[in-house]
């Protein structure tokens, strides 16, 4: 008589890889039970009742709304993975894109909360700058297109900061991730608000922060100046 020897596990997702109760409760059927019962369907029967089984006793509406849990935790992890813009590209060529894609899931989940800044020639021709919230606009924004290379990621007027260098305009806002500090005279500060701790993005400074690091990247000649400053966030105690 074919059996399921092994104890089940207790819970998370290994409830989906029973199809059925009934598998969940043949699981739990050990040899010895069917040596001396030598009736499959009234071990299993016992198992329900809680006589027998090397595992967790569960009736099948408990079993049903695990199996749905676990189903949905499985089905979440991989949705996650698949919602990356970046996945399954190939960015080798792509020095920015590839930086960005490297720092995608760390934004996305909130283990990082970096800031890119951007100098470069705008749609007409006007030189701009300014200090991008890569995290807040994953969330925003569709970035496939950026990925693909269907467009180019610039400043905006609403982001962390913006600057017209022709007319000498400027901008800034904060944003879910940042407070900006600008009358300081250090120059641009931005104040992280989950572990508030600054990040100095003066490039004559000997370093940006704590938890923080500035990392300059080649464009491939894409971009004036591309720099980006990953900050590790830490909840403040």
């Amino acid at each position: 008589m074919d059996s399921v020897l092994e104890e089940a596990p207790s819970g998370g997702d290994s409830f989906a890889e029973f199809a059925t109760y009934e598998d969940f409760l043949n699981s739990q059927i050990t040899a010895m039970d069917l040596y001396y019962l030598e009736d499959e369907e009234l071990a299993r029967q016992l198992v329900e009742l809680g006589y027998r089984g090397s595992g967790e006793v569960l009736k099948r509406e408990e079993f049903e709304a695990r199996k749905q849990l676990a189903e949905a935790s499985r089905l979440s992890k991989r949705s996650q993975k698949k919602s990356l813009a970046s996945a399954g590209k190939d960015l080798s060529s792509f020095p920015f894109l590839e930086a960005l894609a490297k720092r995608e899931e760390a934004n996305k989940t909130g283990k990082m909360t970096s800031i890119i800044f951007i100098r470069d020639k705008n749609a007409r021709g006007q030189e701009i700058s300014g200090y991008i919230d890569y995290a807040h606009r994953l969330k925003t924004e569709d970035f496939e297109p950026y990925f693909n290379g269907k467009k180019r990621l610039l400043p905006k007027l609403s982001d962390l900061s913006f600057y017209i260098w022709e007319s000498q305009k400027s901008t800034s806002n904060a944003s879910p991730n940042y407070q900006v500090i600008a009358d300081n005279a250090s120059g641009l500060l931005f104040k992280n608000k989950r572990d508030r701790k600054i990040v100095n993005v003066d490039p004559k400074a000997s370093r940006p922060g704590d938890n923080s690091t500035r990392v300059p990247i080649a464009s491939g000649g894409l971009y004036t100046q591309v720099v980006i400053y990953d900050h590790i966030t830490r909840r403040k105690t």
